[in-house]
C-alpha cells in the first residue's frame, strides 16, 4: 500500500475560501427587554391572515413529498402577472435561484458584472463557480448605465442588477433597465433582482416582466419574503426565457419548495387586499422617515423599497457606529452596512408606527451632542 502524505485532507474548490461568507442583519440585542427589530426590510404588517391558514392546513400533508414542479404556486403566480406557467421556476427563496444561474452559466474565467453597492449574494455565487464578479462604481449611489457598459469584456456571462437596489434604496427607471440591455451582447445574461418590486410607486418603473417577455437573455427574480411576509418560509420565483428554465431545471433539486411554503405562497398572492395594505403603509410611512430624519441633520437618501439609508458623520462619538451602537441600547436593531462598501452608513426597516418613532426619537438624542456642519 502506496504511504500517504500527511496531513492529507478534502480541498475545496479554487477560490472558494477567498468567499467572504454573508453576514444577515441581526436580530437580538443583549441586555434589552424590548427588541425592535428594523434590521432585515422584513414587513411589518406580516403576512396576510390567509397565508398563515394555508401554512397550518398544510400540517396534513407533512409526511408526503411535495410535486416537485410546484404547478399550483406556478399557476397562481402566472395568473397574478399574466405570464406562462411554464416559463415560472419557484425555489427555495430567490437566493437558490440565484445560485442555479451562477452554477448553470458560469464557469472558470468567465466574468460577471454587479453595481459597487449591490447585493452581496452576486459575487459569493460568482466566486463559487469559479467566475470573477467586475463590481463597477454607482453615480449618486444609483446603478449607472454607461459604468456597466463599459465594464463588459468578452468574458462577461451575466449582468446582476438589483432594482430597486438594496442598501440604497435607488432604482433604474424603464427606459434606463432598456438602454442597459441594448447595450448587451445576446450571449450575456441580464438578471433583473425585482426583490422589492411591490413597493414601488413610479410611473417609470417596470419590474422586468417586459424585458424578459421580449428577450431571450433577461432573466427576473422576485421573492416572497418582502411585502409577503413569508421570509421564513424561504420562498422566491423566476420569470425566463423558455431555454433558460428548461437548463436550470435540469440541476434544480428535486422537491426544493416545501408544501407549507408551496400553499401559503398562493395564499399570499391571492389576497391582493393585504398586499395594498402594506404597501398604503410603507408608503406613508418611509416619507415620514425620510423626512423626519433629514431634519435632524442626517442626510437620507431617497428610497422606492421599504427602508431608508442614513449616511453619518465622521467625527468621533456621531459616526454610523456609534449611532448603531447607542440605538442598539435602546432596543432598536438596524443594520450596519459597511459590507455593501458604505460603512458611513445605516439602513433602517420601515417598521410599524411605535418603532418608526422610537428610531426617530432615539436619532435626535443621539445628534443632539452634534456641532459639526451637518452630517
Amino acid at each position: 500500500m502506496t504511504e500517504q502524505p500527511k496531513n492529507l485532507k478534502p480541498t475545496p474548490q479554487k477560490g472558494v475560501l477567498d468567499i467572504s461568507p454573508y453576514v444577515p442583519g441581526r436580530s437580538t440585542a443583549a441586555g434589552v427587554a424590548r427588541v425592535f427589530k428594523m434590521s432585515a426590510n422584513e414587513t411589518p404588517l406580516g403576512p396576510s391572515p390567509d397565508a398563515v391558514q394555508a401554512f397550518g392546513e398544510a400540517a396534513a400533508s407533512l409526511a408526503l413529498y411535495p410535486e416537485g414542479s410546484v404547478r399550483a404556486l406556478r399557476e397562481a403566480i402566472a395568473t397574478r402577472y399574466g405570464l406562462s406557467a411554464d416559463r415560472i421556476m419557484c425555489g427555495n427563496g430567490s437566493d437558490e435561484l440565484l445560485h442555479m444561474l451562477a452554477q448553470v452559466y458560469l464557469g472558470e474565467g468567465d466574468e460577471t458584472i454587479a453595481t459597487e453597492h449591490g447585493f452581496t449574494v452576486y459575487p459569493i455565487i460568482t466566486k463559487a463557480a469559479g467566475a470573477t464578479c467586475i463590481q463597477v462604481p454607482e453615480t449618486n449611489l444609483c446603478a449607472d448605465v454607461d459604468a456597466i457598459l463599459a465594464a463588459v469584456t468578452p468574458r462577461t456571462k451575466i449582468v446582476f442588477l438589483a432594482n430597486p437596489n438594496n442598501p440604497t434604496g435607488s432604482y433604474l427607471p424603464v427606459d434606463e433597465m432598456k438602454r442597459l440591455h441594448a447595450g448587451l451582447r445576446p450571449d450575456i445574461l441580464f438578471v433583473v433582482d425585482a426583490a422589492y418590486s411591490e413597493y414601488v410607486r413610479r410611473n417609470d418603473y417596470e419590474a422586468g416582466i417586459e424585458l424578459v417577455a421580449t428577450n431571450e437573455n433577461v432573466v427576473m427574480t422576485r421573492t416572497f419574503s418582502k411585502i409577503y411576509g413569508l421570509a421564513a418560509l424561504r420562498l422566491g420565483w423566476l420569470y425566463a426565457p423558455a431555454d433558460i428554465i428548461d437548463a436550470l431545471d435540469r440541476v434544480r433539486s428535486p422537491f426544493n419548495v416545501s408544501i407549507p411554503a408551496m400553499m401559503a405562497g398562493i395564499a399570499a398572492i391571492k389576497d391582493a387586499g393585504h398586499v395594498e395594505k402594506a404597501r398604503a403603509h410603507n408608503e406613508k410611512w418611509l416619507a415620514w422617515l425620510e423626512r423626519e430624519i433629514a431634519q435632524i441633520g442626517l442626510t437620507v437618501y431617497p428610497s422606492v423599497a421599504n427602508f431608508v439609508l442614513v449616511r453619518f458623520p465622521h467625527e468621533a462619538g456621531f459616526t454610523a457606529a456609534d449611532a448603531d451602537a447607542f440605538l442598539m441600547k435602546r432596543g432598536l436593531i438596524v443594520r450596519q452596512v459597511s459590507s455593501y462598501g458604505l460603512p458611513d452608513c445605516l439602513r433602517i426597516t420601515v417598521g410599524l408606527e411605535e418603532p418608526n418613532r422610537l428610531v426617530v426619537d432615539a436619532l435626535r438624542d443621539f445628534m443632539s451632542g452634534y456641532k459639526g456642519a451637518g452630517a
